[in-house]
This record gives structure tokens, sequence and C-alpha cells, in this order.
């Protein structure tokens, strides 16, 4: 493709028909890729999906998100071609809905494996939503439940990744994020990043799925030897407000954070968490 036709060299394109060829096989779980230019939120794009009909497996990426929203209803952006910006929709037939808070955590197990795999950079998991490499984050992940309508609709699972991918010190969102460029990362290119995610977030759902959502077949383990939250003190602060502290010491099978607090130890299912310094510092 003729340079002209995007405005950075370091920020090449993605190839939609390269990805579908490579992920839409027999027997996959991808059933369509789509790339599209740019959309304000690929979950809200593909929730409206999920409502309208049956579709299983699709997959959809934005060169440019224009109204992306992480947890608690925070907005960011980037630059157009600076990350990998993807939404998937997958409906987990025979999982229990209490299982479902597993799916954030083994997409970000997917992403964080995908980066020391395909881009050589020590990637772990900060509970329950986000991909570090050391302190910074890297990526995030965000799943929105889509319940059954009045039509009888199968429930569905949104699956949102934000990865920064070639963002410069000058264009992150925060002074607490990076890029894997920043991260001096042996590879930026995104085409390769979509499908490893892809491919690797395929066989650890399928495997999820095999085993009815049950985390103790492995995945509970996994999890806990990637996250880096665990060992740590932590601050979090949960959805009604009140705050936990104390030292994250595991995950339990429904994917809740034990903390050991002076009270005892305390099962946190969602919050906002942050990794304090020794002495109790953030």
């Amino acid at each position: 493709m003729p340079a002209s036709m995007y405005g950075d060299l370091d920020r090449p394109p993605l190839n939609r028909d390269v990805l579908e060829r490579a992920l839409v096989t027999p027997g996959a779980m991808w059933t369509q890729v789509a790339v599209v230019e740019s959309s304000a939120s690929t979950n809200a794009d593909l929730a409206q999906r999920a409502a309208a009909s049956d579709e299983d497996g699709l997959v959809l990426i934005a060169e440019h998100q224009t109204a992306g929203r992480g947890r608690l209803d925070r907005t960011w952006t980037a630059p157009a071609r600076s990350g990998l910006t993807m939404s998937v929709l997958v409906r987990p037939d025979d999982v229990a809905p209490v299982r479902w808070p597993w799916i954030p955590l083994l997409t970000g197990l997917a992403v964080a494996a995908t980066l020391r795999r395909e881009a050589g950079v020590e990637a772990g998991l900060k509970w329950p939503n986000d991909v570090l490499v050391g302190e910074r984050k890297v990526a995030g992940v965000l799943v929105e439940r889509i319940d059954p309508g009045k039509d009888g609709r199968r429930p569905a699972a949104v699956i949102g990744i934000g990865l920064n991918v070639s963002l410069r010190r000058d264009e992150l969102p925060v002074p607490t994020a990076t890029s894997l460029a920043l991260e001096g990362a042996t590879s930026t290119d995104r085409s390769l990043l979509a499908r490893g995610v892809l491919r690797t977030l395929e066989g650890l759902l399928t495997d999820w799925y095999r085993h009815g959502g049950d985390a103790g077949a492995g995945l509970r383990t996994a999890y806990v030897g990637a996250c880096l939250t665990i060992g740590r003190q932590v601050q979090i602060v949960q959805p009604d407000g009140e705050e936990v502290r104390g030292q994250a010491v595991s995950v339990d099978e429904a994917g809740r954070l034990i903390v050991r607090t002076s009270q005892g130890q305390v099962a946190v299912g969602a919050g906002d968490v942050v990794h304090l310094r020794s002495g109790g510092q953030t």
C-alpha cells in the first residue's frame, strides 16, 4: 500500500483479509473479523449486534476508537493505529453466569502470554482487568454481559481489549501508562499481536467452556502465577465506595481477590485496585 495512504509510516493499517484467513477457519471460535477505520466504541458496536441477533464469534477491530470506555466508565482515546483496539462477541451457553467473572481474568491472561511470547516483554496482570509491564499499564480489558431480551436471544459477553502498541511518551493517556514501543518490545506488529491474542484467547475460552467454567482445572493456577497483585499490599475501593486495605493473598474459584486485612480475610469481587508500596504508600 502506498505510504501516502496513511500518515505515519510507523503505524501501518491492519489487513482484514489476512487476519480473517488466519483466524476464521473450520471449527474455529471466530466466525467473522471486521476492521473499521473508526468506532466510537467497539464494545458498544458489538453489544448492539448481540442484542439484535444470535451471532457468535465476532471480532471487531477499530483503527481509531474515539470514545473508548474503560472500567468505572472512564474514557480514553489514542492516536489512530497506535494501539490494538478490539472487541469480541462470545456466548458461553454452557457456563453458569456466576462463573462469568473469570472472562476478564482469562482475557488478561491471554494478552499477557501473547506479549511475553510475541513482543518479548515481561507482562503481568493486575487484578482484575489490567496488563502491566513493571508497574505501568500496557493494556486493559472490559467485559460487558448482554442479557437475553424478551425475544429469547442467548446471553452474550462482549470482551473489549485495548493495547498500547506504538504510543510515544507524550501520547500516553496517563503517567502510569506505557506502550510496547516504550518498553523495547521485539515486535510492534499489530497484525501479529492481534492473531496471537485471539488464538490464545480462543484456546483459554475453549478449555474454560469444556470444563463448564470451572477455574479449578488449571486456569486459576495459571492466573495466580501471572498476577502481580498477589503478595502485594493493596487498597481497593469497591463499587459501593467501601474501602479494603491489606495484603492480596490469592484468587478464589469465583475469581474474587482474597485480601488479608486486620479484621481477617475478605473476598473482593470488583473494585479499583491500587498497588501500595512498602509502608502503605501508593
